[in-house]
């Protein structure tokens, strides 16, 4: 293969971490794990981060600052018996760091049969996951790994990841390239190095060699939308299908929702991610219209990661045709949000004393408690009191919506208020 062949963004893989380019907070002067590189340390490691930011590029250059074997597996096609056989061959060799790429893919027995080995210091594991680990590794293995969160590039460092790659690569160098707008290179790119570098490659493929040739935001639009498929198969398409997914359960659409799904599921994307896309949905646009949602939505979750592909499109086709054709209110989902932004705002307000509990005679003696009524003594289990600061009584939140779940909850609420002003 030549070298014009290899892509782009391994032609300038960095070989050292101070060519790294972002990340500071972990890899910047004093920053962790440039401390514990300094110090010839090097711990259990998650990473988690988007696609492109150097998770692959990083866990090499670390095994290699600390001298040590660089063992490179992908949760998609390394099983039991693989991670067993590299388990038993890195008895040989100095303490080796086992990369494993997209381990939130890894099911738990996979996860077991990495936590031993862990646990005895035979392998050093470098994780790295577009999800939350919290969610998709199990906690045992969690809890002896570091987990260090990576972040999309942002603007400025596309501009000198761009700008490094026109000045120091052959291909690029023999284009005479001149960068005159960023902007557009940076939208496509979305914080991920290996799509701006890849687009950047694109382009620069339609230039003439031993020219000048100049490089602007209309160019790289056409250029893009000519070959959106060539240069971008999980970055913003993910973003899209996900994104038009989600809009028809919201819009009441079941065809187009699974149509969507069938893309994503078509393109290779994991269904435990599509099922908790639709957790989120079964909350944030149905609510309590519907509280069964959120119920089969979780159930839906478990499922999928109980049964696995290709049967668990059953279960996903059954779950998202239920979210889109269910009753919709995102009145919940608004008065958590109106609640986060008053809270950051008031957050210097005291809970009022008869709220506070009273386990000690001091508290008792300072009036913690005192005047707060039990509601259960009360008829109906509902009597009137206050149970905001006094600064911000009066406050409303939730506002409901009309449907019948929720006008009958709040039917319910004024019944009570009204009778309790009238034994008043």
């Amino acid at each position: 293969m030549s070298e014009t062949q290899i892509p782009l963004p391994e032609r300038l893989r960095p070989r050292s971490l101070s060519e790294i380019i972002g990340q500071d907070h972990l890899l910047g002067e004093d920053a962790p794990l440039r401390q514990m590189i300094d110090q010839g340390h090097l711990p259990s490691i998650i990473f988690w981060g988007p696609p492109g930011v150097g998770k692959t590029t990083i866990a090499l250059l670390l095994a290699q600052a600390v001298d040590r074997p660089f063992i490179s597996l992908s949760a998609l096609n390394t099983g039991v018996k693989e991670l067993r056989e590299v388990i038993a061959e890195s008895g040989d060799l100095l303490t080796p760091v086992v990369f494993i790429d997209e381990i939130h893919r890894f099911n738990k027995s996979q996860q077991d049969a990495l936590l031993g080995a862990v646990e005895k210091g035979k392998i050093t594991l470098i994780g790295a996951t577009t999800e939350n680990p919290s969610f998709e590794v199990n906690s045992a293995l969690l809890s002896r790994c570091q987990v260090y969160t990576l972040k999309a590039l942002d603007e400025n460092a596309i501009e000198i990841l761009l700008k490094r790659a026109v000045k120091s690569d052959k291909f690029l160098q023999a284009r005479h390239i001149q960068l005159e707008e960023f902007d557009a290179l940076y939208q496509f790119a979305a914080g991920d190095a290996r799509k701006a570098l890849n687009l950047l490659d694109l382009v620069a493929s339609t230039f003439e060699p031993e020219q000048e040739n100049i490089l602007n935001d209309a160019l790289v639009v056409k250029v893009a939308q000519q070959n959106i498929a060539r240069y971008d198969k999980s970055g913003e398409q993910h973003y899209d299908l996900v994104s038009a997914f989600i809009k028809s359960i919201r819009g009441s659409d079941p065809d187009a929702a699974l149509y969507w799904m069938a893309r994503m599921l078509k393109g290779g994307e994991d269904p435990i991610f599509i099922a908790r896309r639709m957790l989120i949905a079964a909350s944030e646009d149905i609510g309590n219209s519907n509280p069964n949602a959120l119920l089969l939505a979780g159930e839906c979750f478990r499922s999928v990661q109980v049964i696995g592909m290709p049967e668990a499109r059953i279960i996903l086709g059954q779950c998202v045709v239920y979210l889109a054709t269910s009753a919709k209110s995102n009145s919940t989902y608004l008065a958590i949000n109106r609640a986060m932004a008053l809270a950051e705002k008031t957050a210097h307000l005291s809970v009022p004393l008869h709220l506070r509990n009273a386990p000690t005679k001091l508290m008792k003696q300072q009036g913690y408690g005192v005047d707060y009524l039990y509601p259960h003594d009360y008829p109906e289990h509902f009597v009137t009191q206050d149970y905001l600061p006094s600064e911000l009584k009066g406050t409303t939140l939730y506002e409901r919506a009309l449907n019948k779940r929720e006008v009958e909850a709040e039917k319910l609420q004024q019944r009570r208020w009204q009778q309790q002003n009238q034994q008043q």
